[in-house]
C-alpha cells in the first residue's frame, strides 16, 4: 500500500478498462482530505501538485511536496505523486527529487511543431530520470492563452495529429480536449465521447480528461466507457472546502482558532473524493 508510481496505477486501470483519480493538492488539508475519502471509497488516488500551486507557496515545491509524500506513505490505500501543468523546465527537473513518480508538460499553448519539439525533449530528460511524462494536445478552455469556449471551432484534439504527436514525443500519456474546460464552477460541460473513443482507438497511451469538475456524473461515467484512463479533478474540491470554510466563520465573527474551520474544510474534501470516486467506479 501507500505510495506507489503514477504509471502503475495507469497500467491497472487501462487493464480492466477502468480510470484513476487525480485530484489537485494545494494545502496540507488538501492532501489529507483527499487521502481520507480515497481510503474510505478504497480506490486508489493521485495527488497532483500544479505549477501554480508551486507559484502560491512562493515558488518552493519542496514543503508541499514534502507534504503530499507524506500523506501519501501514511495512508492505507495505494497513492501516487504527480507534478501538473509543468511549463518551465526548471520545476520539472525538481520533481525526481521530491518524489514525484509522474509529470505532465504542459507546451500545448505552442503551435504544433514547438510543442511536438519541446515535449519530446522534455520526454527524453524524464524518461531519463525514470519519470513518467503526460503532455496536452489541443485546447482544454479555461486556461489563460485558449480559446474562451471549448466549443471552439479547431479547439478539440484531432486523432490523428494526437496519434503523430505521441509517436513523435514518446510521451506516457495524452491529456485531450474533449469538450471540458478548467476552473468551472457549475457541472455543465458536455463531452463528445464519440471523439473520445476515437481518441483512445488511436493513441497508444492513456487519456487524460482535464478540468472535470465541471462535467455532470453521467458524462464523467461515459468518458471512463470510452476511454479515458485519468481523471483530473480540482476545483470541486476548492467548492467544497471554501463552503464549509465560509458556513463556519459566517457563524461565529469572533471565530480565530483555524483548526475549527480548516478542520470542517477538510472534511468537506474528503466527502467529495469519496463522492466523486463513486461516480469513477464504472
Amino acid at each position: 500500500m501507500s505510495l506507489v508510481p503514477t504509471g502503475e496505477l495507469l497500467s491497472r486501470a487501462a487493464a480492466g478498462s477502468g480510470c484513476v483519480a487525480a485530484f489537485n493538492v494545494i494545502t496540507l488539508e488538501h492532501a489529507e482530505g483527499i487521502a481520507e475519502g480515497a481510503e474510505a471509497a478504497g480506490r486508489p488516488v493521485i495527488l497532483q501538485i500544479s505549477e501554480n500551486a508551486v507559484r502560491y507557496h512562493g515558488g518552493r515545491l519542496g514543503p508541499l511536496a514534502a507534504a503530499a509524500r507524506s500523506v501519501a506513505a501514511s495512508s492505507r490505500g495505494d497513492v501516487a505523486l504527480h507534478l501538473d501543468h509543468v511549463t518551465e523546465m526548471d520545476l520539472l527537473r525538481q520533481a525526481t527529487e521530491h518524489g514525484f513518480s509522474s509529470a505532465m508538460f504542459d507546451a500545448g499553448a505552442l503551435p504544433f511543431t514547438e510543442n511536438v519539439d519541446a515535449t519530446a525533449a522534455a520526454a527524453r530528460w524524464a524518461h531519463g530520470e525514470g519519470l513518467w511524462l503526460e503532455a496536452e494536445l489541443g485546447y482544454v478552455g479555461g486556461k489563460p492563452g485558449a480559446p474562451a469556449s471549448a466549443h471552439a471551432a479547431g479547439v478539440r484534439t484531432d486523432p490523428v495529429e494526437a496519434a503523430d504527436y505521441v509517436r513523435r514525443t514518446g510521451v506516457d500519456a495524452l491529456a485531450v480536449a474533449v469538450g471540458s474546460s478548467h476552473a468551472m464552477t457549475e457541472r455543465s460541460a458536455a463531452l463528445d465521447h464519440g471523439l473520445v473513443r476515437r481518441l483512445a482507438e488511436a493513441v497508444p497511451v492513456p487519456l487524460v480528461l482535464h478540468g472535470s469538475s465541471g462535467v455532470p456524473d453521467e458524462e464523467l461515467r461515459e468518458a471512463v466507457r470510452s476511454g479515458m484512463r485519468k481523471i483530473n479533478i480540482g476545483t470541486a474540491l476548492n467548492i467544497a472546502f471554501t463552503g464549509a470554510a465560509r458556513r463556519v466563520l459566517d457563524g461565529d465573527a469572533t471565530l480565530t482558532d483555524p483548526r475549527k474551520y480548516l478542520a470542517p474544510a477538510r472534511e468537506a474534501v474528503s466527502a467529495t473524493v469519496r463522492d466523486l470516486l463513486a461516480v469513477l467506479a464504472v
